[in-house]
């Protein structure tokens, strides 16, 4: 038995059972995988693989199980080369961020300068993306850390802390009839949202469901009348008058967002908790140890890695 051997079983799952995409992601010939495939299966006395021929259709029971194993024995080696690093050079290497646009753009930026004057030589890498890819890159080991409201906490691959705690908001035009009302000291309801065009977030991000979960206990049907990824897109249709957005009320910025008002959605809306997800059993570098203690108060070196290095139940 070899790591090749198991880097293939961990590939084919990864990849629909596909030999051929197998054999281009490890640099190896399609024959030379079914070799070794056959191989490790005369090694271990069992078939890994439910056949159709020459097609491989899924895992055996064992081989389900082997696949445990080999996900984890790789992510040891893994672990071994990461310990490796941190002893060669502390300050330097590469870390994968994968995130939202919305935390990209309004939650990180500082951490990331604070990041950044701490560790220049550390290449940092900003991967936007939905919350289920977000999830997939994790889980591949393609992104080191992962930050996102939804899709994370659910999965049990992953330790989550939480980054920050946030409300929706209303943004409208100034001049718009809601703004007048809660100029007048008039209180935002559900039911006056339920009767306007409505601007907001497409289907799994950024608290959408929560959203659509609210006006449902109300029983109200809201008029979304048009969906996008990030508040960005949302604030310059509801500037020109298409709706009004319901966004992450830190996407509202008072200095550049001057033709919009946001109205408090906290008396709305339940409060959204974005985590900051690590992928259980990976031990991190230092650097990106370090990255995520900025994003999670009171995390320590030795409660991070007692999190991340406790098995899943």
């Amino acid at each position: 038995m070899n790591l090749q051997q198991l880097r293939i079983l961990r590939e084919t799952a990864r990849h629909d059972f596909n030999l051929t995409e197998v054999s281009m992601v490890l640099c190896t010939s399609q024959s030379g995988v079914s070799k070794a495939i056959k191989e490790l299966e005369d090694e271990l006395g069992t078939e890994i693989f439910v056949r159709k021929g020459k097609r491989l259709l899924g895992f055996t029971e064992p081989g389900q199980a082997m696949l445990a194993h080999a996900e984890r024995a790789l992510q040891e080696v893994e672990n071994l080369r990461s310990v490796s690093q941190q002893f060669a050079d502390k300050d330097s290497g590469r870390l994968v961020l994968a995130t939202t646009h919305t935390q990209a753009r309004y939650s990180l930026p500082e951490i990331v300068r604070s990041f950044r004057e701490r560790f220049p030589k550390v290449q940092l890498v900003l991967r936007q993306a939905s919350p289920l890819e977000i999830a997939d890159l994790l889980e591949s080991g393609e992104a080191d850390i992962g930050i996102a409201t939804e899709s994370l906490k659910a999965n049990p691959q992953f330790v989550t802390f939480p980054f920050f705690k946030w409300f929706h908001g209303v943004v409208v035009p100034k001049d718009h009839a809601l703004a007048k009302a809660a100029a007048k000291g008039k209180a935002l309801t559900l039911q006056a949202l339920a009767e306007q065009p409505i601007i907001t977030y497409h289907e799994g991000f950024t608290g959408r469901g929560m959203i659509d979960a609210t006006f449902a206990k109300a029983g109200l049907t809201p008029n979304v009348v048009m969906e996008a990824l990030d508040a960005d897109v949302i604030k310059a249709y509801v500037a020109l008058g298409m709706g009004v957005g319901i966004v992450a009320s830190v996407a509202y910025d008072e200095d550049s967002d001057t033709s919009l008002e946001l109205l408090d959605g906290s008396e709305l809306f339940k409060e959204n908790t974005t985590v900051l997800a690590l992928r259980r059993g990976r031990l991190l570098p230092g650097y990106a140890a370090h990255f995520a203690r900025l994003c999670v108060r009171g995390l320590s070196d030795d409660k991070l890695r007692k999190a991340v290095m406790e098995t899943a139940e």
